[in-house]
């Protein structure tokens, strides 16, 4: 599609000043995010614990059956949602990359306690999708979780933390922008029971590739108390929105960060691992009880947000918006990858339509089942390892037993929804196999997909030419004569596509700069430079004269 590019000048973001109507009031916006969850919930047809409080925003909302994420896993996906960028092409693939898991620290292997970490780092145009709102007056607030495969800038957020909340911005006109993450469904949370106890583990469905046992149960049933628990948290979060005044006012998004934190669910390409619940509340009940089966990508989100509230979308984001002023047309395809997970190597790339699954390994002399010490806490996976180790596994549970991989695999999702049956040798599925095939081909060139270089190599790619991490200029102040006793003070940063935070007091909340400021003599200001996957500048400090 086509796209209007933004004014960057010397790392400041500008707006053409007809980006908002002078009479159209801006929307706010509010992101609910859960972990670890595919959609079971009742609205999606799985009545097994009640989720009032989303049943009823679906009801009031769209509900869309094909959202997807990128990665079965976090952090992958976060650096797709704030960049509106695949992490292909900016070396953010791994999980994780720049922060030393406390998985890794468990490994004794010297080869593996050697994996190198890093900071995904875009292009230099690229920025946190955030600071657009920002720069447009939006109050940005994130409670709490970034990992975004690269340090956070100041600039991301207005606030960014366990406090933070769309109730701190500075006056009740100002619009915001505001992410809840509600962690109680993440996969640690089937460690051991942590939630009340709702859930019967007689009565969960087990899909075809679990065994039927009870700790394999157990585990199950205590994903379905967490839910349970997150409907609730919704709820307050619905109802502070309404104390507010706020609820017909808000559009409100309602979405995980990927499939179930279960073993073959989490960190697979399968859409037990990528597909996700997305809901849509429009605060004016348009589209009201809606269901909406386009194809939707992680990688739309951030161009989205833009559409909705009437930003141009910038050159370098990689998605379409499927909302908003600026929707494009219907995706055919979405595209999901794996790569390395903790200690454990992988290359998988799989391409989605409405029917069909293609899934290319490209290394097939791996197992599914690496060596990942953090999964493999859980009891449901210490269960399976044991029926792995015995033999006491069935033919529908292959995946886990494979000691090898098909070079490419093809799943009829409609037909076989758990995505056993391995079509790709089938002559009837041919014409499917090399039509999905070409669209991976064509996605990873157009991306530029760098998960196929060792890690070493990949560093020195994003960090030429010795892979040695640089750092952000300092910005300079500059600063016009006083009038009246008053300063005009331009920032500005000789790195590239650095973005540039200030502050006006010690302690005090990060601005964005995104225009000159009108500051008193006297005054003093802090200020620091950043471009996304390089070190950030120091902090400065600057008295004005």
């Amino acid at each position: 599609m086509s796209r209007v590019p933004l004014l960057v000048l010397v790392s400041v973001i500008g707006f053409p000043a007809e980006a908002f109507p002078a009479d159209a009031p801006r929307p706010n916006v509010l992101w609910i995010t859960v972990e670890d969850m595919s959609p079971r919930l009742g609205c999606y047809g799985d009545p097994t614990v009640p989720t009032p409080h989303v049943d009823r925003l679906a009801e009031e909302g769209v509900r869309f059956t094909g959202a997807f994420g990128v990665y079965g896993v976090c952090a992958p996906n976060r650096h797709t949602l704030i960049l509106g960028m695949y992490p292909h092409s900016t070396g953010g693939m791994a999980m994780r990359t720049w922060k030393r898991t406390a998985a890794l620290d468990q490994v004794t292997d010297p080869q593996l306690r050697a994996i190198p970490t890093y900071e995904a780092t875009p292009p230099p145009a690229a920025r946190c999708f955030t600071e657009y709102l920002r720069a447009a007056g939006y109050y940005c607030s994130n409670n709490a979780k970034t990992d975004y495969q690269f340090r956070a800038p100041v600039t991301a957020w207005d606030d960014s933390g366990n406090q933070a909340h769309w109730r701190n911005r500075p006056a009740p006109e100002t619009p915001f922008f505001a992410v809840f993450n509600l962690t109680v469904t993440h996969e640690s949370g089937i460690f051991r029971q942590r939630s009340p106890r709702v859930t019967d583990p007689a009565a969960v469905k087990l899909p075809p590739y679990y065994p039927d046992t009870a700790a394999i149960r157990r585990d199950v049933a205590r994903h379905y108390d967490n839910i349970a628990v997150m409907d609730q948290r919704v709820g307050r979060l619905l109802e502070e929105l309404k104390q507010d005044g706020l609820l017909d006012r808000t559009i409100v998004f309602f979405f995980s960060d990927h499939g179930d934190g279960l073993p073959r669910m989490k960190r697979w390409v399968y859409d037990s691992g990528i597909h996700v619940p997305l809901i849509v509340r429009w605060p004016d009940g348009d589209r009201r009880g809606r269901i909406n089966e386009q194809l939707v990508s992680f990688v739309d989100f951030a161009p989205t947000m833009l559409s909705i509230v009437g930003l141009p979308i910038p050159e370098h984001m990689q998605g379409r918006p499927f909302l908003g002023s600026q929707q494009g047309p219907e995706r055919k395809y979405v595209f999901a990858s794996r790569d390395r997970m903790d200690p454990a190597p992988e290359i998988i790339r799989a391409v989605r339509d409405r029917r069909f699954k293609y899934v290319r390994n490209y290394r097939p002399d791996l197992p599914y089942i690496g060596f990942i010490p953090y999964r493999d806490r859980a009891g449901i996976m210490q269960e399976l390892l044991r029926l792995i180790k015995e033999g006491g596994l069935g033919t529908q549970q292959w995946q886990f037993t494979a000691t090898q991989k098909p070079l490419e695999e093809l799943y009829d999702t409609q037909a076989d929804p758990h995505e056993i049956e391995n079509l790709a040798a089938d002559p009837h599925y041919f014409p499917k196999l090399a039509e999905l095939r070409a669209a991976h081909q064509r996605w990873s060139r157009r991306v530029g997909d760098l998960g196929h270089l060792p890690e070493t190599e990949l560093i020195r790619k994003l960090w030429p030419p010795d892979g040695i991490q640089p750092t952000t200029q300092p910005p300079r102040v500059l600063t016009t004569a006083p009038d009246d006793g008053e300063r005009r003070v331009t920032l500005t940063c000789s790195t590239p596509g650095a973005s540039i935070g200030f502050r006006l007091g010690r302690g005090a909340d990060w601005r964005l700069y995104s225009e000159p400021l009108v500051l008193r003599s006297g005054s003093t200001i802090w200020v620091q430079a950043h471009r996304l996957g390089w070190k950030p500048s120091p902090v400065t400090k600057r008295k004005l004269k």
